[in-house]
């Protein structure tokens, strides 16, 4: 099977003086993911630790440097799920944990669930043995919230102003695919507010018999359209990765207006990207190239 990887930073309007910082993201994540891969590790082990390394990277929305909801707080969402079993693990409206791609896999494989949010999430994650992370917020992230603050306060309004959701989606060497998203959610959100990234079928999904997605975007209307399960429909129906996420995403704005982009590895490790947002940074790397290709 060919080995591969690819990896998103966001679908939405990202600002040019971070486009640089973006793009040296993405590849990095990319070639940690794919060194994984070409150890022998799973697809699972792939995706991890690529969305590790992007959950410690401030320019993102995840991990260090994601937003704040409206009480100042940062609430984590993310989910991992295995190809090869159809198994998943997700996390929703954590506190305090740097690496939530990490205590998802530990849902997924250490518990009956799926999914596990807010206290309960937390609580599992001291059995697992996830010390408190209190270096989460960034002056950029804090700046912001004050600003929203006072434009939002008293109201039931979030902030457009990023959705930088992080994801990868990769195939090991035995043709195992596996998907995984990560994110701070939306700036202002309401507390409690749970995004796409951590619900099976919206921000992510995965069959070794069809392939795997990982979406970006405005998870409320990702969420509607369960987008990442329709475009595994797609490759149900035969269509190849390309073609599948632009049918998808077309489908989203005609049906919604929705804005989004996703992601796509099919079964045969071919590479699928589109995106209904100004812009979208992602990376990939596969069998026989040299370094990875990204795009914004």
């Amino acid at each position: 099977m060919r080995r591969a990887i690819i990896v998103h930073g966001g679908a939405w309007r990202i600002p040019r003086e971070i486009e640089e910082s973006c793009l040296r993201g993405v590849e990095k994540a990319a070639r940690r993911g794919f060194s994984c891969l070409l150890s022998n590790g799973s697809a699972l082990d792939a995706v991890e630790t690529a969305i590790r390394d992007l959950e410690d990277n401030s320019t993102f929305d995840a991990g260090i440097g994601s937003v704040l909801n409206a009480e100042g707080k940062i609430e984590l969402d993310a989910a991992i799920m295995d190809g090869k079993f159809l198994k998943a693990g997700a996390v929703a409206a954590v506190r305090e944990i740097r690496h939530p791609i990490s205590l998802a896999r530990k849902v997924m494989e250490n518990s009956p669930h799926v999914l596990l949010v807010g206290e309960g999430a937390n609580k599992f994650a001291k059995l697992q043995n996830f010390l408190s992370f209190h270096g989460l917020v960034v002056k950029r992230e804090l700046d912001r919230w004050k600003r929203l603050r006072s434009k939002y306060v008293h109201t039931m309004q979030f902030s457009e102003e990023g959705a930088d959701t992080v994801g990868a989606v990769a195939m090991d060497v035995h043709g195992n695919i596996a998907a995984g998203t990560s994110t701070g959610g939306v700036p202002f959100k309401l507390p409690g507010r749970v995004a796409d990234s951590s619900l099976i079928g919206c921000g992510l999904y995965a069959d070794n018999n069809l392939g795997g997605v990982s979406a970006t975007g405005y998870g409320e209307e990702i969420m509607r359209l369960v987008l990442s399960r329709v475009v595994c429909e797609h490759l149900e129906k035969g269509l190849n990765a390309q073609e599948s996420a632009e049918k998808s995403i077309r489908l989203l704005k005609r049906k919604i207006n929705g804005r989004a982009g996703v992601i796509v590895l099919d079964k045969k490790g071919e590479i699928g990207v589109s995106y209904s947002t100004p812009k979208m940074a992602r990376a990939f790397l596969t069998e026989g190239m040299n370094h990875p290709k990204s795009s914004i």
